[in-house]
């Protein structure tokens, strides 16, 4: 028999009783009944009892034992009476009758609970991350995201894609944020800078002949903490595929993700056709460009129902500017005063005034239109509006207004806040989309100059005679975003391809020809010498596992994060470095004044 184990915590069945075995793990739970003890024992597949009456040879052993020893038992398999069958466990049909007991590891007090799912302080679960990990649902959700990460390898390669990895050390390059910088002990004054994702690289690899590349990929970004996402480092599902268009991006990648989500629903529904959204439409619709769909709540532009009307606010901020409207939050079943006060003081807390409403009632046998801008505007005008919306007996709207560009994530926050109040979302649903159509560039208005919208190796739409002969904020760009529940979960694009295009793309935001080459070269000189068409994508790992594990924080699915302060309590990083360290680098400090 095996010196430690001749079976895990979850092997045995009936079908072993009689056997002799051999378990060891961590005591999960230590009972006493009437002198006769019960021990909980787990291991990473499951949990065993065992019994220990006091004739037993390891009964001594088993009274000094506590929670989170690790022992060694041997034992024969016996059924379980009846009524004491535990259908909760695999294991439950059966116990063992333990002969011996070896104490291979003692523990210390503990800092924090194993034993069940109670809530504790952050700061003690990341410094104790590993006894944090023995819980049963982190450590099984960290168990589903190996699954997902494993899922998402064979589906990928059975798409014909090719896994190659790509280098850590690189060079600075401008993704959006922040870079980790690591200075060269053999170049004194020169660093290196970890990715803050694989894009030139694995637009190198098209260039290079490999024609489908995929790889899992850590991607490190010096940025100031989100709620979606990790500090400091994050997991990529990274692709790039040459001679493809937009179209052959999308029906590719949308297949291979709604089978991950399938593989994983545990009951919940997912979508079969991604609708395709452009970018201006979900903004209109939905006030964001990455959308919860099970959200039933479609926004509409109620503007002329308010022109000219006697709501004077409303009436007045449209005659203001051409560039104003009134939007329409519709919600079914919200038709009560107590439903709009909570929606009014909602807003209020969003640091707006309040937030108009309608809502539709019986009153005295008739239909009735309640609340002061319905008796403002007029029944004619209340009227059409319902109809435009198509509301009945028992259902509201609430309305946004102004210069959209300034309240449409106000209004999108709306619709989200009115959904849950009237209980609309399904929670039982992946619905996933397609975000099409970006805008190519933005106006800074820190810095008074165009800048990019979004990825700035994308093409733009109508490629260098849009952007010799275009306004440069009306140019869309080959650019997509997959959407699942409200969180954008991929980002990707087809690729410029083209030197004299790059040139011109990044000229219109000040850099030359010269900024260009000497920020990327390799990418540059690359084009120079047959470049095909490309494009690609980049899923977000993290937040993808967080949604098929049903938790809105990414700590839940991530084996050792860092904390909200992007410090890693466990290890103690960051930490400073001796000396020596710092003149092999040639460093030296400067540390602002405290």
């Amino acid at each position: 028999m095996h010196r430690y184990r001749s079976h895990t915590c979850a092997d045995l069945r009936a079908s072993n009783v009689g056997d002799t075995v051999r378990l060891s793990g961590w005591v999960h739970r230590v009972r006493d009944h009437g002198g006769v003890l019960f021990i909980d024992l787990r291991d990473h597949y499951g949990i065993t009892q065992v019994v220990i009456d006091p004739d037993s040879n390891g009964f001594k052993t088993a009274e000094d034992v506590r929670s989170e020893w690790v022992i060694c038992l041997e034992g024969n398999v016996k059924a379980r009476t009846e009524e004491t069958v535990n259908s909760d466990l695999p294991t439950g049909d059966i116990e063992i009758y333990a002969r011996e007991i070896e104490v291979l590891s003692q523990a210390a007090e503990l800092p924090m609970p194993v034993f069940g799912e109670q809530e504790y302080p952050e700061d003690i679960r990341l410094k104790y991350r590993f006894l944090d990990l023995r819980r049963e649902t982190l450590h099984a959700n960290i168990m589903k995201r190996q699954a997902v990460i494993s899922d998402m390898r064979s589906r990928m390669e059975t798409a014909g894609f090719f896994e190659f990895q790509t280098p850590i050390l690189t060079a600075s390059s401008p993704e959006g944020a922040r870079d980790f910088l690591v200075p060269s002990r053999i170049h004194p004054g020169n660093f290196y800078a970890l990715p803050q994702a694989p894009q030139q690289y694995k637009q190198l690899i098209m260039m290079s002949g490999f024609d489908r590349y995929f790889q899992i990929a850590p991607c490190f970004r010096d940025e100031d903490p989100r709620a979606d996402r990790l500090p400091g480092e994050f997991y990529q599902l990274d692709l790039e595929m040459s001679f493809v268009e937009q179209e052959d991006v999308l029906t590719t990648m949308e297949p291979v993700i709604t089978e991950v989500f399938e593989q994983f629903a545990d009951g919940k529904t997912v979508t079969k056709n991604w609708p395709r959204i452009p970018y201006r439409e979900a903004i209109r619709k939905y006030g964001s460009d990455k959308p919860d769909l099970r959200n039933p709540i479609e926004m509409q532009n109620v503007s002329e129902h308010f022109r000219g009307s006697g709501f004077k606010v409303f009436a007045g901020i449209l005659d203001a500017d051409d560039n104003n409207e009134v939007w329409a939050i519709p919600v079914k079943g919200a038709g009560s005063r107590k439903h709009c006060d909570r929606m009014n003081s909602w807003a209020q807390g969003e640091g707006q005034p309040g937030m108009g409403y309608i809502f539709w009632r019986e009153l005295e046998g008739k239909f009735d239109a309640a609340g002061p801008i319905a008796k403002n505007i007029g029944p004619e005008r209340t009227e059409a509006m319902r109809e435009q919306l198509g509301l009945e007996l028992g259902d509201a709207v609430f309305f946004a207004a102004g210069n959209p560009a300034k309240f449409a994530s106000f209004a999108g926050d709306a619709r989200t806040k009115a959904a849950e109040e009237a209980g609309l979302i399904n929670e039982n649903a992946f619905e996933l989309c397609w975000i099409v159509d970006f805008p190519f560039y933005e106006w800074d208005e820190e810095n008074k100059k165009v800048e990019f919208g979004h990825n700035p190796f994308s093409m733009p739409k109508g490629g260098i005679d849009a952007l010799n002969n275009e306004d440069p904020l009306k140019i869309d760009a080959m650019q997509y975003d997959m959407v699942c529940n409200g969180f954008e979960i991929a980002s990707g694009g087809i690729r410029n391809h083209l030197p004299e295009t790059m040139v011109k793309a990044f000229g219109i935001t000040g850099l030359s020809q010269a900024d260009v080459e000497e920020r990327f070269g390799g990418l540059y000189r690359a084009f120079q010498y047959g470049a095909p068409p490309h494009g690609g994508m980049a899923a977000g790992v993290d937040r993808i596992v967080m949604l098929i594990c049903g938790t809105k924080n990414l700590r839940e699915i991530t084996m050792f994060p860092m904390n909200q302060q992007a410090k890693d309590l466990l290890m103690g990083a960051p930490s400073a470095v001796d000396k020596p360290q710092l003149k092999d680098l040639h460093l030296k400090l400067n540390l602002p004044k405290e």
